[in-house]
């Protein structure tokens, strides 16, 4: 929920948030900083005073577990997606608030993006990256479009880049832009902030500037967790048929 000042009446005006739930992708690690420990309770707890509720990857560990705790702790509602093999508390913790165990990794990743409005990545490692990334090409690609709605209206993507943690990582994206392999536009699907504050500020004022390669594209996170046959035929000595289960993939 965002706070205004009206000028002639000097009253001070709520302005509901335009996004109900925001997908937090961070470290299962509290890392060495204790900065980055200071910036997930500080995100959790902007999302409590702005009444979004969070969706997070499970667990109670790291940067993952402070920033859920934040929002609970607050009120707010807190939804964990976690995949099966990852639930025992030996390995990621108690999930606070609402369980959705999955299947695997793509199905989390679905699922945590069709409960979502908005993307943020604190600082992590590879599976932060992982997914940080793919919702990005999800983003580039147009795919992130919900029934009825389009991407400017629903999902943006941003990043946290506390004490510069990033800095290398938009080095690389750069140097991709320079060298031919990302479109400069694409270049503004990331919205970028040291704080939480001044980042969730940015994503309720932003309107994507990139060219979606797959136009009005419209596609369900529900139908990512199918499986289907498929058959393939060799022109040789008769027909030969090949019968998989193919796992979802968000994108190929």
């Amino acid at each position: 929920m965002e706070i205004k000042v009206d000028e002639e009446s000097a009253e001070v005006v709520q302005v509901p948030s335009r996004f109900k739930r925001i997908c937090v992708f961070c470290g299962s690690s509290h890392g060495k900083k204790k900065s980055y420990q200071d910036s997930a309770i500080e995100l959790g707890k902007e999302l409590v005073a702005r009444e979004i509720d969070l969706v997070y990857g499970g667990g109670s560990v790291g940067l993952m577990g402070l920033v859920s705790q934040a929002v609970y702790s607050g009120g707010r509602h807190v939804i964990g997606v976690i995949p099966k093999t990852l639930m025992p508390r030996e390995i990621s913790g108690e999930t606070v608030g609402e369980v959705k165990a999955v299947s695997g990794m793509h199905q989390r990743k679905a699922e945590m993006a069709r409960q979502s409005d908005a993307f943020i990545a604190l600082p992590g490692g590879y599976g932060t990256l992982e997914e940080l990334l793919e919702v990005i090409a999800w983003a580039q690609l147009g795919i992130h479009d919900k029934p009825g709605r389009l991407v400017a209206e629903m999902l943006q993507v941003g990043l946290l880049n506390v004490d510069g943690y990033y800095n290398p990582f938009l080095s690389f994206i750069a140097k991709a832009v320079e060298e031919g392999f990302i479109k400069p536009t694409a270049q503004h699907i990331l919205v970028l902030a040291p704080s939480p504050k001044e980042l969730i500020e940015k994503l309720e004022e932003y309107s994507p500037e990139h060219e979606k390669v797959v136009p009005k594209m419209n596609w369900e996170m529900e139908q990512l967790s199918y499986s289907q046959n498929c058959e393939i035929a060799v022109p040789k000595e008769g027909k030969v048929i090949m019968e998989a289960q193919l796992e979802s993939r968000p994108w190929m």
